[in-house]
């Protein structure tokens, strides 16, 4: 039990140490750790796991070999990554049957294996230590801090990593200067808005209540987002220590994690470490021997996205429909249950110990004038390097996708990135050496959203993409107000007419006033944005809507309506490999004799010929 500073402050150094010892072996042992990140997991990291806890059984290692996992490394596309201490050496798309050989050879004789190295695509040459990969040289992780690094559901690790040190400082602050010491530090939320989050714990003190709370919005419904579930898999005691800091500043005794159930891993390892830190006295009354209480409690959510909305999210904790409610009043006024309520998103509580513990100077220094600190990005889409990114504010884009995707695949060209998700916009090669900040984004009608990063190349459709995105939003609005419920329908209805070549100029017209109306008359923020990717798609690439059009044409080949499979009689070989393949018998030829034809009135435009023609004799017209 940690009663007071000193015994917190004892507890620490202690686990410090062995931290470091682990780290730097000075306790004549080495260390394997194992990736245990969701996307490593789904490719058998656990499996990994436990075959190095089998064999370095079985070779008589336990006294010299200790091994468990930790949160995401990121680097997502090359996993499962193990890594050694203390050489720090890092092996990257790790399978099952190779850990023998990681045993047999590097901790049995010392001798690494070289061909589990990344290589670089550049040099070609093989890297063994993460530090002088690419992908990670550009990075600075303050929201991400201990990821990848300590086990999670090791309370003792976290402590050596620096947890409940900035908690520790704030209590020795009046809640005002913790405050105070928030909006110097210029501190803007996270989870899409960037409201400064100084500002919105000042007007929940403000408020004379006995009964306030702090409610962590872990409901990410981006598809293709994973930064604040990466960040509560990986250091969760980090996130749980920002709640608690905001709430010894703004005076509440309770906070609630609202997590999609979607996330078993994450709401696994928040429990664990809530657990432990109450079994420690790090979480309940009296915390360090002062007279700040606070208790911490965890909401599941059903994965309805506009629960993302942080009126409809409070309605889904207090047990009714998850829909938004108008404002004013607003949360730090009356939020849940009534009372006056702060919302952060988990990367917002994930910088804010960070700022207590290390200073404002340290916190600042990244950034730009307006937007401080650095950003979690989860980079995906048609990039090399998929990953988790965390980049101090003002890097461009080019250097996000470019430096640390390390560019597009296969030679394609760039196109567009999708930042914000549903609710941002693409943006193109002409804003590629635009400085990533709050205000910048949007000025360029996009925004910073939570951290989704979707890259497209050549082969995208920009039709297509609204498309999929105003699906996204149809299904995913609660219809409470009709902009929003019947708008959004409208907006798809003209989209599908314009794939399918049946779109005219006046559906156009309708399409941008729909989409203007939606805008302005939505009730939350999921229609208010609904339909930014519409307006930034139609102002960036009007020429494949007007494509699509008046010359029934997709230039990517996507909108499977305005394409066609034709089979080239020069290249054609006569295999019938194509006609053996086609699902619908639209293909038909003689073996050896003759070219063979695709009917287009039967076609069903599946691609199955185009996958199976071994002589790229099939082009897409």
């Amino acid at each position: 039990m940690i009663d007071s500073t000193k015994s917190l402050n004892e507890k620490i150094a202690h686990c410090s140490q062995c931290l470091k010892n682990k780290v730097e072996g000075l306790d004549g042992k080495r260390a394997v750790v194992v990736c245990g990140g969701t996307g490593c997991m789904a490719s058998h990291s656990e499996e990994i796991l436990d075959e190095f806890k089998k064999l370095i059984e079985e070779y008589n290692l336990e006294d010299k070999v200790t091994v468990n996992h930790v949160g995401c490394f990121g680097f997502c596309s090359q996993g499962p990554f193990v890594k050694i201490f203390p050489e720090d050496t890092l092996y990257h798309a790790v399978k099952v049957e190779d850990v023998k050989k990681i045993v047999e050879e590097d901790l049995l004789n010392g001798h690494v294996v070289t061909e589990l190295f990344y290589e670089d695509p550049a040099t070609h040459q093989k890297v063994q230590r993460q530090d002088d990969i690419n992908f990670y040289k550009k990075q600075v992780r303050l929201a991400l801090h201990g990821c990848g690094h300590i086990n999670p559901e090791n309370i003792d690790e976290a402590l050596g990593y620096g947890a409940f040190q900035g908690l520790e400082k704030a209590l020795s602050m009046k809640p005002q200067e913790v405050i105070d010491l928030i909006l110097k530090s210029g501190l803007r939320g996270r989870g899409g808005a960037g409201f400064p989050t100084g500002r919105k714990w000042q007007f929940a003190y403000d408020q004379k209540n006995e009964t306030k709370y702090v409610v962590c919005n872990g409901d990410e419904g981006d598809p293709g987002a994973f930064m604040d579930r990466s960040i509560l898999e990986g250091n969760p005691l980090n996130v749980i220590e920002g709640m608690m800091i905001a709430g010894y500043a703004i005076g509440a005794k309770n906070g609630y994690f609202y997590v999609r159930a979607e996330y078993p891993i994450a709401v696994k390892r928040l429990r664990i470490a809530i657990k432990e830190a109450e079994e420690l006295g790090l979480i309940g009354d009296h915390i360090l021997g002062t007279d700040f209480s606070f208790h911490v409690h965890i909401r599941l959510g059903a994965g309805a996205f506009v629960c993302g909305e942080e009126t409809a999210l409070l309605n889904s904790i207090e047990g009714k429909r998850g829909m938004p409610r108008p404002r004013p009043p607003f949360p730090a006024i009356s939020g849940l249950w009534g009372k006056p309520t702060i919302i952060n998103n988990v990367e917002t509580l994930a910088c804010v110990p960070y700022i207590l513990r290390e200073g404002l100077e340290n916190f600042t220094k990244y950034g730009t004038e307006k937007s401080k600190g650095t950003k979690v990005f989860a980079l995906g889409g048609k990039i090399n390097n998929v990953g988790l990114v965390e980049v101090p504010m003002g890097t461009t884009l080019r250097e996000l996708i470019y430096d640390i995707g390390g560019g597009i695949p296969n030679g394609k060209k760039f196109k567009a990135i999708q930042t914000g998700g549903p609710s941002g916009g693409c943006l193109t090669e002409k804003d590629l050496d635009t400085p990533i900040d709050f205000d910048n984004l949007v000025a360029k009608g996009s925004m910073m959203g939570s951290g989704g990063a979707i890259v497209m190349d050549e082969d995208n459709c920009m039709v297509d993409v609204a498309k999929f995105y105003m699906e996204f939003i149809c299904d995913e609005s609660c219809g409470k107000c009709s902009p929003c419920r019947i708008g959004t329908k409208r907006i798809l209805e003209i989209l599908n007419k314009i794939v399918r070549g049946n779109g005219t100029r006046q559906d156009l017209e309708d399409l941008l006033h729909l989409s203007k109306t939606i805008k302005a008359g939505s009730l939350c923020g999921l229609g208010q944005t609904a339909a930014n990717p519409i307006l930034s798609t139609t102002s960036n690439f009007m020429e494949e809507y007007l494509e699509h059009i008046d010359e029934k044409k997709c230039r990517a080949h996507v909108c499977k309506h305005l394409m066609r499979y034709v089979i080239d009689a020069e290249k054609c070989k006569k295999c019938s490999l194509c006609a053996r393949n086609c699902p619908v018998n639209a293909i038909s030829g003689v073996v050896g004799k003759e070219p063979f034809v695709i009917d287009q009135n039967k076609c069903i435009k599946c691609g199955m010929c185009f996958s199976a023609c071994r002589f790229k004799a099939i082009n897409k017209e």
